[in-house]
């Protein structure tokens, strides 16, 4: 008995001689731009988060791969999370280096060991690509990609289905997610998971080993228009991220976590098995804006009924401190504060968190906290949430010193109006730049008010405000088809024509009495089918009509796709088969064919834009009717006509003509030989190219886009 003691003493000693052993947990990086100094050299800032189990500290060190990387300096690192028992810890260093040579570099940095996991993962690589030549759209370097994880990911066996990541990037690139494959031989590939790069999320369908499992990816930024990065070497083009199957990376940046696997769970249900987070807690991809040297707080709430929340993960800045305040119904709030310093000026910083209980995890939120020189003013806002449109009421009281004519929805053509003391804004959930979101249980639609400029002035006189807002709606009211497939009323507000709103439907018939129902979207039909379609206005106003500008088809729900044919442009008629019918002054019904685009696209949007016009006004867009390019360019009588509004439906799915071979059962199909099949197959054979002569000849006047656009079936 001595002697065990004795032994137990001695493995004591040497465990708080050496310490516990630090696991290597994952982490990310981000990097911005500094200072240009007259030498021509620019600053660079890079932030590197890590996370372990056990004490915090770094055990990357980071080296200058390729290229011409200055001389990288680095801070000490500092805790941003941690919990006593060693259950996770995460730190952050900041590095910066000045880059003397415009052109590319990499840093890279390598090393063992990963946390103990099921695939028996040991040594980690982490890659960072970056150029500093300046791009021709934002007349400076490149930012990269933002993103982050918590230190410890915890998920029951049976509740991984979809877990979404922070993609995000400051120069509004697009930003893709790939497994860390080219660039590492011992990188651990999941061939169970399933990651849609574009959204940067993880999908499984079968269940994971229990234990933890290491995710290694790649983000890269692409721009949304053909642009020129300018570097020591002259001038070289970037392709776009949409019009070039291979484009190339603006940059790279790595983000490693691992998720640890627990045992089932009794369910999955949020707010009962799990924790689920409460308002004012703010949604994933949330934007926030802090100033320099001012406080921000974010305020997170989150409830579970089957266990209790002993405390909030984080993931955030160095000098970002953590407040628990239990409330009642089993409610806990955290409160994180953070007071950025000079050096995270325009910063764009991640904040990534979750709710914790002994057992379980809430989902992983992240948002993205903007950092300026002075406070962006929010205003008090009541937010409505209807069935199908979502209205915001903000006071003037609370945003002291704006003017209200210079703010703006996020889609520019959408107006708000006001009385002497509230600001109004009221949209449908598809129109005014309102976004959908898939929030795990929820559909949640955001929008934001946010103040512009004169676009030709070189300073202002003007606060800076932006705020956004949203509406969640559950999954289990069947949204999807409503929101989704469908699309419901476009509403607008505009001063002189109040609040008015636009119908775009599917009809089964030329009566236009009966609207295809919003379940059985996408609208199945054939190549040659008559659609009939209808758009019609609905507003309090007595006097006004309606007029369908243009109309055009994508294979896609954007109207401004790069592939398009045009079936009503300028006010004029396109389209041969395009048949208006008499219908009153606020609605459009027509009739048209249908067709598929060519290349392997079987789904067509049809985008409208639209104008409410006064009913006697002469001079209308209305009443001017087909006009040619040049005559568009007039200015717009705000008093007697609206703001061209684009509306869309869809998609019409085109099925595929299928041809079926005469078979012999029980149900009265023709018995044929083979050799009578032959020769009836030539024979049609020759009518078929007898009548295709003739319909060419009767038909080669017509247009060449028209005849491109059909596919041959």
């Amino acid at each position: 008995m001595a002697h065990g003691t004795m032994l137990l003493l001695l493995l004591v000693s040497l465990t708080l001689a050496v310490g516990p052993a630090v696991g290597f947990y994952g982490g990310s990086m981000t990097f911005t731009p500094g200072n240009r100094f007259p030498d021509g050299s620019v600053e660079m800032h890079f932030y590197y988060r890590e996370s372990s189990r056990g004490p915090c500290g770094s055990q990357v060190n980071w080296i200058c791969e390729s290229g011409s990387c200055g001389v990288l300096t680095s801070t000490e690192p500092v805790e941003t999370d941690s919990t006593a028992q060693n259950l996770w810890c995460q730190s952050e260093v900041h590095m910066t280096t000045n880059v003397t040579s415009n052109g590319p570099f990499i840093l890279n940095s390598s090393g063992c060991c990963w946390e103990d996991n099921v695939h028996g993962v040991g040594g980690w690589t982490l890659h960072t690509s970056v150029d500093t030549g300046q791009r021709s759209d934002t007349r400076s370097p490149n930012r990269s990609p933002v993103s982050a994880a918590i230190p410890n990911i915890r998920i029951p066996q049976n509740c991984f289905q979809n877990f979404k990541l922070l993609a995000h990037d400051p120069d509004d690139d697009v930003v893709r997610c790939r497994f860390n494959d080219a660039n590492c031989t011992l990188c651990h590939q999941h061939p169970n998971i399933h990651l849609h790069k574009e959204s940067c999320t993880l999908h499984t369908g079968d269940s994971l080993a229990l234990g933890s499992h290491v995710f290694e990816l790649i983000l890269e930024d692409y721009p949304v228009s053909n642009i020129t990065v300018m570097d020591h070497n002259g001038v070289f083009s970037v392709s776009n991220a949409f019009n070039d199957s291979n484009p190339t990376a603006l940059s790279q940046v790595p983000l490693q976590f691992g998720v640890e696997i627990l045992p089932p769970a009794q369910g999955c249900v949020p707010g009962v098995n799990k924790p689920s987070f409460l308002t004012p807690t703010p949604l994933h991809g949330d934007v926030h804006h802090a100033a320099v040297g001012q406080a921000h707080e974010i305020t997170l709430q989150a409830q579970v009924a089957d266990n209790s929340i002993f405390d909030f993960q984080v993931s955030g800045p160095s000098n970002m401190s953590k407040t628990l305040t239990s409330l009642s119904n089993g409610v806990m709030m955290a409160t994180l504060t953070w007071i950025p310093q000079e050096t995270d000026l325009f910063r764009h910083v991640p904040v990534c968190f979750t709710a914790e209980t002994l057992h379980s995890q809430s989902e992983m939120r992240c948002i993205i906290v903007v950092v300026a020189k002075a406070r962006v003013l929010s205003g008090e806002a009541k937010v409505i949430c209807d069935d199908n449109s979502i209205s915001i009421v903000v006071s003037k009281a609370s945003m002291d010193g704006i003017d209200q004519d210079w703010l703006q929805l996020r889609d520019p053509t959408c107006s708000l109006t006001s009385n002497q003391t509230h600001i109004l804004g009221t949209m449908s959930l598809n129109t005014c730049g309102t976004t959908m979101d898939d929030s795990g249980d929820f559909f949640v639609f955001n929008n934001e008010i946010n103040s512009f400029e004169n676009p030709n002035a070189v300073i202002t006189r003007r606060n800076q405000v932006k705020f956004g807002f949203s509406c969640q709606y559950p999954k289990i009211a069947s949204v999807s088809n409503r929101y989704v497939n469908h699309k419901s009323d476009y509403i607008f507000t505009e001063s002189s024509f109040g609040t008015f709103s636009y119908s775009f439907e599917v009809f089964t018939d030329q009566t236009f009495n009966s609207q295809v129902d919003p379940s059985q979207y996408p609208v199945q039909v054939q190549l040659m089918d008559k659609i009939y379609m209808g758009i019609e206005a609905s507003t309090a106003l007595p006097e006004v009509t309606l007029f369908v500008e243009s109309c055009k088809a994508t294979p896609e729900d954007n109207p401004f796709s790069p592939v398009f044919y045009d079936i009503i442009k300028d006010g004029c008629v396109m389209d041969e088969t395009v048949m208006p019918y008499p219908s009153d002054s606020t609605k459009y019904d027509f009739e048209i064919q249908a067709f598929k685009f060519a290349g392997g696209f079987d789904e067509v949007y049809i985008s409208c834009s639209v104008i409410l016009c006064a009913k006697d006004s002469l001079n209308s867009r209305c009443a001017l009717g087909c006009l040619g390019p040049a005559a568009r360019r007039r200015r717009r009588d705000v008093s007697q006509e609206t703001a061209r509004h684009y509306i869309t439906q869809g998609p019409l799915h085109v099925a595929k003509q299928t041809h079926n071979s005469a078979a012999s059962n029980d149900g009265g199909f023709l018995h044929m030989s083979t050799s009578t099949g032959v020769f009836a197959g030539l024979f049609l054979l020759s009518i078929a190219v007898v009548a295709g002569m003739l319909v060419y000849k009767a038909k080669r006047t017509r247009s060449v886009d028209r005849m491109h656009l059909m596919s041959t079936f």
